[in-house]
């Protein structure tokens, strides 16, 4: 199973460094876990945060790809509801060309009103918008209608959408999920059958809220304040622009979260490699996941624990669901003898 790292660009004010820095050391930290053995660098977009959450990801996976030499460069997610079809087309074509053919290029409909505002985009339709735009984008690279187009042919394309909708409109486009769900996977098959797709050819990923660190209660006091500034610019963020109630502001004493009752995962979890690789396991079994990623930092978080973090994610978790996954094929053979 192959794990990936997801780069958001913040820089909130509470622990701020001048822009230039903070990008180029983003940069060193993307060539770093390609050398380390990462298998994918994933960046996302979102406009109008006060910490300066990552507007542009084409533009910065560029500059990955020209920095690394074979993790894939992907997104999670692009918004093309906020970019006109053919430049998105003619963006990420460029990418894939820089990086020698590793793009991965996730799509999102999105969720802030301000966002569509600011790009004057209909927000009540950004299902109907986000498909259609998907579908002009594959059309310009198949028909030539932009150049250079991509080196790949395909291009492996991604639906970062969490709701039953939202699977089955991946699966009606024959594209992977963004979402490791077993509520969503029976959509998901369902549009991929919808759309004269193979539903065996089903593939899920998803951003998992996972940091990685020797000592997890060591670390969670250092990072409880950068969760709570993570979680309250999406849950205030998410509201803004409607009437509705904002919740409460979370504070670093509300983390670590006690684990749900269900095995859910928390807002964010602080894991050793053994304990992700076994909550990992159990949370795949059975779909089928060739790609994870885990967040590279969250908030700005201090600078040894994102190494760290990024040395774990690449080195020592792989090998443990690797052992994980050959027990159960074990056990599977044990069975059919």
């Amino acid at each position: 199973m192959d794990v990936g790292l997801l780069f958001d660009l913040r820089n909130p004010q509470a622990w701020h460094r001048p822009w230039a820095d903070h990008y180029a050391r983003s940069l060193e930290y993307c060539e770093e876990a390609d050398q380390l053995g990462a298998d994918g660098l994933w960046f996302t977009e979102h406009h109008l945060f006060e910490d300066g959450y990552l507007p542009q990801p084409l533009t910065f996976a560029a500059a990955a790809a020209a920095r690394t030499r074979r993790a894939r460069i992907g997104t999670a997610v692009v918004l093309p509801n906020l970019h006109r079809p053919a430049q998105l087309a003619e963006d990420a074509a460029l990418v894939d060309l820089i990086s020698g053919g590793r793009l991965e290029i996730g799509f999102g409909a999105g969720y802030r009103r301000p966002e569509y505002r600011l790009f004057d985009a209909d927000f009540g339709r950004r299902f109907r918008d986000v498909e259609a735009n998907i579908r002009e984008v594959r059309r310009l690279w198949e028909e030539g209608g932009i150049t250079p187009g991509p080196l790949q042919s395909p291009v492996p394309l991604w639906g970062g959408f969490y709701g039953p909708r939202g699977a089955r409109l991946a699966g009606r486009l024959g594209i992977g999920l963004l979402n490791i769900s077993r509520h969503t996977f029976g959509p998901y098959r369902e549009g991929l059958a919808e759309g004269g797709h193979d539903p065996d050819t089903a593939r899920v990923s998803d951003l998992l809220p996972v940091i990685l660190a020797d000592d997890p209660e060591a670390a969670w006091p250092r990072v409880a304040p950068h969760v709570a500034h993570q979680m309250n610019t999406y849950q205030q963020g998410s509201l803004e622009g409607t009437d509705l109630p904002r919740p409460p502001l979370l504070t670093a004493d509300d983390f670590p979260q006690r684990p749900a009752d269900d095995g859910s995962w928390s807002l964010l979890e602080i894991l050793t490699p053994e304990q992700a690789a076994a909550r990992i396991h159990e949370r795949t079994r059975g779909l089928p996941v060739r790609h994870l990623i885990f967040w590279a930092s969250v908030a700005g978080m201090p600078d040894d624990l994102v190494v760290r973090n990024i040395e774990l994610i690449t080195g020592r978790l792989p090998r443990l669901l690797a052992e994980q996954a050959r027990a159960d094929s074990a056990t599977a053979a044990a069975g059919r003898g």
